[in-house]
């Protein structure tokens, strides 16, 4: 039984839904925590009532994230490290920038927000990462994607010298992140400066997956389990015991010890950038923790501390599986086993994706499928399964995934390279320079493309779209249903060129896929419902509303729109397109990208240049030109009017016109 469960035993239970019972801790079993407001309250706490406090935070993250789902397993292993941080740093005076920022939670609980926590990832709740806006005081950069924290800290830390203050800047950054680049130009540029500057580096051995390169292996616990942590505590302890030389001996030990790690623990590696090295240490232990930071507000200068934790810590599913529980639905808190909320069956898109790929990789010895530190969320881990030589997975390394991609291409072979839309952004410049540039044979396969629900902003895969679509040699699509899925990807895999695939998150709609995947014409759309009233140009997700508007404006009021699913938003079917337009007076656009540079936006400059403006009018549906926060994917397609009831009052406005 988990500590977690420990604490909930014996506890009054309210009923749920179905039987199911949720903990209801009674009214006094958070005392410590519910005199909790800020930092600084957690300051004058006796040393001695952290553990309790930790159990407390631990209690409600749990409790709240088996109700909205969210990022479990990160923010409970840097549970005792917060409170570490808010027992010695002023923080709000002192600034700190936590890295990707799903290991938040703890801090969002400790600055504030505790009695809003139950809103975690809801519509117009709090968010599940850091956010400026929402707690200007104590979250002083927002943050969604890794490896950001030691760059931005050090902006921070040079604006305060500018500013002649003297408050502390720290970044807290896992050993996940530490794989990309952007994380070691932070560190070079920190050195160079001798930038008073703390980042604590926590090491639980996971991004989001197990870690992998040359850089896990470096940071490995090789020379900083917790065995070996105590192992040393125990021996010095027992150095101490020996009269009158006890506590030479025990200094002469420590001095011995650090001179053995400056030759053979990631010491070496920061130390060359500058760096003072403190650790590896007890990431849980309070003592271990208060005793170093305490020292590190006496230091001047660029410092690391190395701090060792487990994912999970504290709730025996989530240390179990950690990858699972990294970003988790709702799920029972007393097992860990998931709620199913009317389970359809239906495969999701990842799923349709991975096992696609397995069917077309067993017959093409040339594909190799490349995931930048997410197989599971990318559908890959059959692949990696059944393939495993053909599967690379980079660490946090958009834009080295996607040079290396090309180098592959340019060698031959056929890469596919399955990223988020939202983390592809980072790789911009190499999708340019080093693919397209080159026209080399790259399959971008972007998952999540549209709107992904609760994780927000930084989550959205909102602009993909546009900035792929006026990169030339550059082939996109976006599929209605499973089936056109299967068949785009051994589409763009039979290309020349660099081609784009991007799908949404959630489960398809129920079609057919399981035939053998066949090609399709390149830039070619398919008219799916015919009408004489209106038309409606639909791409991706947003064909299927569009369809049931269409269906149900014709029961309803006897207006018969024509659907086109485009298909390809680039090159668009101009044919088609223009022949239809020629036909309406009275067109709409609907997709699930921003609006500015989408695939409305190619169509408006297709019938600009056809000479087809003049006596039309259309109306594009898409996302607006501002950062959509968080929500459920249905209540935010509701809200921005992309759901079927969203299209029909377009088209009827259009028409009242």
């Amino acid at each position: 039984m988990s500590a977690y469960q420990d604490s909930i035993a014996g506890v009054a239970q309210a009923a749920a839904p179905e039987g199911r019972t949720m903990p209801e801790p009674v009214e006094d079993t958070r005392q410590i925590l519910a005199a909790i407001d800020s930092p600084a309250d957690v300051r004058k706490l006796p040393t001695e009532d952290l553990a309790r406090l930790a159990q407390e935070v631990r209690e409600l993250i749990i409790d709240t994230v088996s109700k909205t789902g969210g990022h479990l397993a990160p923010s409970l292993g840097v549970v005792e490290l917060t409170l570490a941080l808010c027992k010695c740093f002023e923080l709000g005076r002192d600034k700190i920038v936590w890295d990707v920022g799903h290991q938040a939670y703890a801090y969002k609980i400790l600055t504030g927000r505790r009695d809003r926590f139950h809103t975690l990832r809801q519509q117009d709740g709090i968010s599940g990462f850091p956010r400026m806006a929402e707690c200007p005081a104590f979250d002083h950069f927002g943050v969604g994607h890794s490896s950001t924290s030691i760059s931005a800290a050090l902006g921070m830390a040079l604006a305060r010298d500018l500013a002649r203050e003297n408050n502390k800047v720290l970044a807290v950054i896992g050993d996940g992140s530490m794989t990309a680049g952007l994380a070691y130009e932070g560190l070079n540029q920190a050195g160079g400066l001798g930038a008073d500057l703390v980042v604590v580096l926590n090491d639980n051995e996971m991004s989001i997956s197990k870690n992998v390169g040359a850089l896990s292996s470096f940071l490995s616990r090789k020379l900083s389990t917790p065995w070996l942590l105590r192992l040393k505590r125990e021996f010095e302890a027992k150095l101490r015991q020996i009269p009158r030389i006890g506590e030479d001996l025990a200094a002469y030990s420590r001095r011995s010890e650090e001179a053995f790690k400056s030759f053979f623990t990631p010491g070496t590696l920061f130390q060359s950038f500058g760096f003072n090295y403190l650790g590896p240490i007890d990431g849980h232990s309070f003592e271990d923790l208060i005793d170093v930071f305490e020292q590190v507000k006496k230091l001047d200068g660029p410092i690391l501390v190395h701090v060792l934790t487990k994912k999970g810590k504290g709730y025996e599913p989530a240390e179990r599986n950690p990858t699972y529980f990294h970003g988790v639905g709702c799920f029972e808190p007393e097992t860990g086993t998931a709620k199913k909320f009317g389970a359809c069956g239906l495969p999701s898109y990842t799923d349709v994706f991975g096992q696609t790929l397995c069917e077309l990789a067993a017959k093409d010895e040339k594909i190799v499928a490349i995931t930048a530190a997410m197989p599971e969320g990318t559908g890959l881990t059959r692949l990696r399964t059944e393939l495993p030589e053909r599967f690379v997975d980079v660490g946090i390394c958009e834009q080295h995934a996607v040079t290396f991609a090309a180098g592959l291409a340019a060698s031959g072979y056929r890469p596919v390279v399955a990223i988020y839309s939202t983390f592809l952004q980072r790789s911009y410049d190499q999708i340019v320079h080093d693919v397209c540039l080159q026209n080399l044979p790259v399959t971008f396969c972007l998952d999540r493309g549209g709107l992904v629900g609760e994780d927000g902003a930084t989550h959205h895969g909102a602009f993909d779209l546009s900035f792929l679509r006026h990169i030339p040699n550059m082939v996109i699509m976006a599929p209605r249903d499973e089936s056109e899925l299967k068949n785009m990807l051994a589409t763009a895999l039979s290309l020349p060129g660099p081609a784009a695939l991007r799908y949404p998150r959630g489960v398809g709609v129920g079609a057919d896929f399981s035939g053998p995947a066949r090609i399709l014409p390149l830039g070619q759309g398919e008219l799916l419902r015919e009408g004489g009233d209106a038309l409606i140009l639909a791409v991706g997700s947003r064909v299927h509303p569009s369809l049931e508007a269409a269906d149900e404006l014709a029961a309803e009021n006897g207006i018969e729109v024509a659907v086109f699913d485009a298909r390809f938003v680039k090159p668009l079917d101009e044919a088609r397109i223009t022949a239809l337009a020629g036909r309406f007076g009275h067109i709409v656009t609907v997709e699930e990208n921003a609006l500015a540079g989408g695939f409305g936006s190619a169509v408006l400059e297709l019938l600009s240049d056809r000479g087809l403006t003049a006596g039309r009018e259309v109306r594009r549906l898409g996302l607006p030109d501002r950062f959509v926060e968080h929500g459920a994917q249905r209540a935010l397609r509701i809200s921005l009017g992309l759901d079927k009831a969203g299209i029909k009052a377009a088209i009827r406005e259009l028409l009242a016109g």
